[in-house]
């Protein structure tokens, strides 16, 4: 496919939408509606086989959900994902770790959105003060047993894609038992 033209349509600190024209394989051309955001980073904050959600209102959905600390850098700026990791877990959560393993690389949406992120865990955590932005006062965090957090995602107490996807990369990246 080639882009034949692209025009930004909108944009505020946090994203920016273009529509771009294409053309296709066969000769028809169409367009197509991005959102691109920045990269983002998510972190799975474990001690003793426990994890830190952070809870918050999620504004698009009308609710408030449950999900890992994750997020990208102000005003649309590209950061380094390690750098960015150890920065929203220190936000949201005020923990500081000692160790962190990348898991992976998320697409968030990859049929409208360029925005990708990735995945970390982080162990040998400390605790202290989160340093929350002002879209994040009402956050709270909990420490949950994997198995609970299991069960919430398995009835749909956890639906954030991101979180139940970085999930999936731990679970692959531990040794299985017995095989």
């Amino acid at each position: 496919m080639e882009t034949t033209s692209s025009r930004q349509v909108y944009t505020n600190p946090w994203m920016s939408v273009r529509e771009d024209g294409v053309l296709r394989a066969d000769g028809t051309s169409g367009i197509y509606g991005v959102v691109d955001k920045p990269r983002y980073a998510l972190v799975i904050p474990l001690d003793r086989g426990h994890v830190q959600l952070v809870e918050q209102y999620r504004y698009p959905l009308g609710m408030r959900r449950w999900e890992f600390p994750q997020g990208t850098a102000p005003e649309r700026a590209e950061t380094e994902p390690a750098e960015l990791a150890v920065r929203e877990l220190r936000e949201e959560t005020g923990l500081r770790a000692a160790r962190w393993t990348e898991l992976g690389t998320l697409d968030v949406a990859p049929g409208l959105s360029s925005q990708r992120g990735t995945a970390y865990l982080a162990t040998g955590l400390e605790p202290g003060t989160p340093e929350r932005e002002p879209e994040e006062q009402d956050m709270r965090t909990a420490w949950f047993p994997r198995t609970e957090l299991e069960t919430m995602i398995r009835s749909g107490h956890i639906t954030d894609a991101q979180s139940i996807a970085a999930y999936a990369l731990l679970l692959l990246h531990e040794p299985r038992n017995g095989g």
